[in-house]
């Protein structure tokens, strides 16, 4: 490992810090209003209005934070950004044809004449749906190392499914937070008919990834760590049990306002939790046993040019997004092009 207490040692860390934070607030943000696109074709006519207003204030900027964390790739770890975008160009080139088709959509379906706000609805769900199962394609052929062979492809086709699934989930308590009535009663079975899928998912990914390196394996079962990580399964496993109670509470009750922030909360922790286990797994490789952060960084003197920007770019970015998310707190509202 290199130096610590040199510029070549800690600005690697830095920035895969920064990397992570943007990628996880990616994966939570954009993770919500893809996850309402996914689930917009269950919805009536006027659902699908409410749906989309309660996203409209949000989902352009959320999409902000993948191309920090994918511009931070680029300029921070330029030889890995080479090998992980060289190998996923597939299903990048899907997400970027998904994420345009939901950004056309989104636009058009409000403005085009009430003959062709239908396609647009599913231009904006087919949209959601190829943008997800790309990504969901991306982790389980990284987790497994960039391997092609059938049951790598497999693992990886059922992470995409799976990652639709945690998206749906998302998606879905977001809209019990936001929405109210009718809405927010299919939204909260929506919720429970994703949680089992999402489950199966994070502890597909839970049990795989220590199988493809022996160092993985090391780090999660070698002792005192087993101990010690323990918490990190369990709580996961708590949250699933938490959402799912609040869930059927919700379900059961005539006034769903006071528990309606928890199963969304219970989410995102959800997908902490499994984001961090995920980080911890691989670190300190940008490549699993192929490519660690120091062997990929930048020149230490570029790196340093380069945390200025990011010191007022990543500011600025949390600035509006913590603004916007407080301006537009509480139930959406009809949405309107003015």
């Amino acid at each position: 490992m290199t130096e610590l207490t040199q510029p070549g040692g800690w600005l690697p860390l830095v920035f895969l810090g920064l990397m992570g934070i943007a990628m996880m607030a990616y994966v939570i943000l954009d993770g919500f209003d893809l996850g309402v696109g996914i689930l917009l074709r269950r919805a009536d006519d006027h659902e699908k209005d409410m749906m989309i207003a309660s996203i409209g204030p949000f989902w352009d900027a959320n999409e902000t934070w993948l191309v920090l964390g994918v511009g931070i790739l680029l300029v921070a770890f330029p030889m890995a950004h080479g090998v992980i975008l060289g190998e996923l160009y597939f299903p990048v080139a899907l997400m970027l044809a998904g994420l345009i088709l939901r950004g056309v959509a989104f636009d058009f379906r409000v403005k085009a004449r009430a003959s062709h706000k239908q396609a647009w609805n599913m231009a904006f769900y087919a949209g959601s749906i190829l943008a997800t199962g790309a990504q969901g394609m991306m982790i389980g052929l990284y987790i497994v190392g960039f391997s092609h062979g059938t049951p790598q492809i497999l693992f990886a086709l059922f992470t995409g499914l799976s990652l639709l699934a945690g998206y749906a989930l998302l998606g879905a308590t977001w809209l019990i937070m936001k929405t109210e009535g009718r809405l927010q009663r299919k939204a909260i079975a929506w919720a429970r008919g994703s949680l089992l899928l999402c489950a199966l998912g994070v502890a597909a990914v839970s049990i795989v990834t220590p199988m493809v390196s022996q160092q993985i394996f090391d780090k999660w079962f070698s002792f005192p760590n087993l101990l010690l990580l323990a918490p990190i399964p369990l709580m996961t496993a708590a949250l699933f049990f938490l959402a799912e109670y609040v869930l059927r509470r919700l379900q059961a009750s005539t006034d769903n306002q006071a528990l309606c922030w928890l199963p969304f909360a219970a989410t995102v922790g959800i997908f902490l939790l499994a984001f961090n286990g995920l980080a911890y797994s691989v670190f300190p490789y940008l490549v699993v046993d192929k490519l660690t952060i120091w062997q990929a960084a930048s020149a230490p003197e570029s790196l340093k040019i380069i945390l200025y920007g990011v010191a007022v770019v990543l500011p600025t970015i949390i600035g509006y997004t913590v603004f916007s998310y407080r301006v537009f707190w509480g139930k959406a509202r009809e949405l309107s092009y003015q």
